[in-house]
């Protein structure tokens, strides 16, 4: 099989150049006018989860990125302790060792 490609990770809409890459937000869930980062972030996190799933990793030797969910649990944030649910994605990087640090040109 082949690497998964940027439409299949990220949308139909899923484009780049040399210089830039653009999703459109209606792919990744987010609706906002002007989002924040973090939405765009999470938007993508969880876009690429629907694709980079351990079953496809199995299945092709080409794809290097897992992403899972996590645990989810609850804190107290603040000085009124207001109740914060935390939701984990956990991103999977696999490369042949080479010894090196992460870098996403591996990828």
């Amino acid at each position: 099989m082949a690497e998964p490609t940027l439409q299949q990770i990220f949308g139909n809409g899923a484009t780049q150049t040399a210089t830039t890459v653009t999703l459109l937000k209606s792919d990744i869930g987010v609706t906002d006018a002007v989002a924040k980062g973090e939405a765009i972030l999470a938007g993508t996190a969880l876009k690429a989860k629907t694709y980079l799933t351990q079953a496809n990793f199995d299945a092709n030797i080409d794809q290097s990125v897992v992403v899972e969910e996590g645990f989810s649990s609850f804190i107290t944030r603040g000085e009124g302790n207001i109740s914060y649910r935390n939701d984990q994605l956990t991103l999977t990087f696999s490369k042949v060792d080479s010894g090196a640090t992460l870098n996403p040109n591996d990828y």
